[in-house]
């Protein structure tokens, strides 16, 4: 699939079947769920795909703060299932081509798109016009315009916009940033982070241009550069970044294979990052001047493991998306704006970050200022 194929008619071929990532399974719910017995929040999911059914909605069946009161789909057969599991009225079953009437739909309180990134920015401006509340996966959109285009939107409609930060609710690294907060192992100075891993689907829409906005880094590389950010909890001041080489034009004619990175912190930290379709990696290892910690896996469904040089990080494996939907429930219960640690500025300032790298990248390795 290129890019030059239409949007919608790839959601009704491919039912969105490849958002999680293949090469990771998932791990069983260890979490009791908290004690909430008022007024549920009604959630429709945007796209019924793997990422959608598999991990979110088993994190909304567990979750004493949210329904699942509708869905839109464009693919007809998965609707019958849905409705009579989760008794949805005819009303919130919507399609990408009657999304508009989601206006309409009182008993949908949010939308979660969980689409291409390249789809999230007008799923999600549409949801906000409709007065909804948003949740989209992130990256939170393919460009800083689109990004703001979505802020923009929510504030004018005077709604709530999230973003999939499921790690902001795990254990591990929860316990990476306060690690980094609390200076545990004293200032942390170097930060180093790989996430990778091989792609063997030529045709899945990660590899589209338009669909994915980028290849390893939108996709995995992400998470490395947020955990950066949380761990040292302020934003870097520069980036200088490289290609690495193509080594199956098939597959990577239109996103990277590889890019590797060097960020800089105001306290001058280093942070050297990595992200590729070729390689199976997957690591966090932060150094202080008094100790060191490290995970590894450090943002998939692992099981997440971690060490420090006072001993292991010994703490729950736990389904990720269930910690963030129960995490996520109060703040959208609450009139109060959302944390910024998963709003849309925290998105923004993800892809702030990942679009200086392509340009230093693009530019042979010149620093740029962020």
């Amino acid at each position: 699939m290129k890019s030059s194929e239409n949007r919608r008619e790839f959601i009704k071929k491919m039912g969105l079947g490849s958002l999680a990532l293949p090469v990771f399974s998932s791990i069983p719910f260890s979490e009791k769920p908290p004690k909430y017995e008022g007024k549920k929040i009604g959630i429709a999911l945007v796209g019924l795909g793997y990422y959608a059914t598999k991990q979110i909605l088993p994190a909304i069946d567990a979750s004493p703060y949210w329904q699942l009161t509708g869905i839109v789909t464009g693919t007809p057969s998965k609707i019958p299932e849905f409705k009579e599991k989760y008794n949805l009225k005819d009303e919130n079953i919507l399609n990408y081509e009657n999304y508009d009437k989601l206006k309409n739909c009182s008993d949908i309180d949010v939308v979660y798109v969980c689409l291409p990134n390249g789809m999230h920015a007008e799923y999600a401006i549409k949801a906000a016009k409709a007065g909804k509340h948003v949740i989209t996966e992130k990256p939170m959109a393919n460009s800083v315009a689109e990004c703001e285009a979505m802020i923009k939107a929510c504030k004018d409609s005077n709604v709530k916009l999230a973003v999939g930060y499921r790690c902001h609710f795990e254990p591990f690294n929860k316990e990476a940033m306060r690690f980094g907060r609390e200076k545990t192992f004293g200032e942390i100075n170097y930060i180093n982070s790989m996430f990778g891993w091989r792609a063997g689907n030529p045709n899945m829409w990660r590899l589209d241009g338009k669909l994915a906005g980028g290849g390893p880094l939108m996709d995995v590389g992400i998470y490395s550069i947020n955990a950066a950010r949380y761990v040292k909890a302020m934003e870097p001041t520069s980036v200088i970044a490289h290609f690495g080489p193509i080594t199956r034009p098939d597959y990577f004619d239109e996103v990277e294979e590889s890019v590797s990175w060097h960020m800089e912190f105001p306290d001058g930290t280093v942070f050297t990052g990595f992200t590729s379709y070729n390689t199976n990696v997957e690591k966090l290892e932060c150094y202080g001047d008094q100790g060191w910690f490290e995970m590894g896996p450090a943002f998939s469904y692992g099981p997440l493991k971690g060490k420090t040089s006072k001993g292991p990080m010994d703490l729950p494996v736990v389904h990720h998306q269930t910690y963030q939907m129960n995490g996520m429930g109060p703040m959208f219960l609450s009139k109060d704006p959302l944390p910024d640690h998963i709003s849309g500025l925290e998105g923004l300032k993800d892809i702030k970050i990942m679009m200086a790298i392509y340009e230093s990248a693009k530019a042979g390795g010149k620093k740029m200022m962020l």
